[in-house]
C-alpha cells in the first residue's frame, strides 16, 4: 500500500479488501492514472436498473468533469446529486504464469465514489469543456472553433469531486506456487501499451499538421 504526503485515509467503501497490498490511496498517483487514461465507466441506478456507461472525462484539480447531451438519460439521472461510481483502468501487461490459475494482468485502476451535480455557471461550464478537450488532446481547444450558444445549451456538464477514491495497481512478474516453477512452459509478461498511428488528413483539410499532433502519446509529460 502506498503512503505519502498526498495519501488519504480510505473510507469503508473505498478500502481495498482483496489483495490489499496493491492498494494505493495517494492522490498524486491517482491523478497520474486519470490523466493518462481516455475513458471512464460510470455506474449508476435509474428506476431500479443498474447501468454502466463508458464516456470521456476531464480533470481539473480535485474535480472530475463529464459531459454529454442534455437529453442523455445518464446525465438527467445524475444531475440531481444521485450516487455514482466512476472507474478508470489502464492495462499494462499480460502476466503468464506456469499455472493457468496464476495467470494475471499488470494494471492500474481507480475507483471514485460520490454525488455528481450539474454545472450551471457558464464560466465553469466552458472551463470544464476545455478541460475535457485538453485531456484528450492538449492544445486542440485553442486551435478549434469554440462552442456556440446553441451547442452549449444542448450540452450538460456534471461535476464530481475527487474526494472518496482508491486505486489498485499490479506490477511485476508472475507469482507461481513453488512446486510449479519446474513446469516446462514459458512464463513472463507481455507488455501492453496504447500507441497512436500516423495522422490521416481529412480530404478537405489544407492546413499543415500542427506540432502537437506529431508523436501523439497518452504518456504524461514528466
Amino acid at each position: 500500500m502506498s503512503t505519502s504526503l498526498n495519501s488519504i485515509n480510505p473510507t469503508p467503501r473505498t478500502r481495498v479488501v482483496r489483495e490489499p497490498q496493491r492498494a494505493v490511496y495517494d492522490r498524486h498517483a491517482v491523478n497520474q492514472i486519470l490523466d493518462e487514461a481516455f475513458l471512464c465507466h460510470i455506474g449508476f441506478v435509474a428506476g431500479g436498473q443498474p447501468y454502466v456507461i463508458p464516456t470521456s472525462y476531464g480533470r481539473d484539480g480535485d474535480v472530475l468533469y463529464i459531459h454529454g447531451s442534455a437529453a442523455s438519460r445518464m446525465l438527467r439521472n445524475l444531475d440531481q446529486g444521485a450516487p455514482v461510481c466512476i472507474t478508470v483502468t489502464l492495462l499494462d501487461g499480460l502476466v503468464l504464469a506456469r499455472s493457468v490459475f496464476n495467470h494475471s494482468m499488470n494494471y492500474r485502476s481507480v475507483v471514485i465514489l460520490g454525488n455528481a451535480t450539474r454545472v450551471d455557471d457558464p464560466a465553469e461550464k466552458l472551463s470544464a469543456l476545455r478541460a475535457l478537450s485538453e485531456h484528450i488532446l492538449p492544445h486542440r481547444w485553442d486551435d478549434s472553433r469554440q462552442p456556440n450558444e446553441k451547442e452549449l445549451k444542448a450540452t450538460s456538464v456534471l461535476r464530481l469531486p475527487i474526494s472518496e477514491f482508491s486505486a489498485k495497481v499490479r506490477v511485476g512478474p508472475p507469482m507461481d506456487d513453488e512446486e510449479d516453477y519446474s513446469f516446462p512452459t514459458w512464463a513472463g509478461v507481455i507488455p501492453l501499451a496504447m500507441n497512436s498511428g500516423a495522422p490521416i488528413r481529412d480530404k478537405r483539410c489544407e492546413q499543415e499538421l500542427p506540432p502537437y499532433l506529431k508523436n501523439y502519446s497518452r504518456k504524461p509529460t514528466p
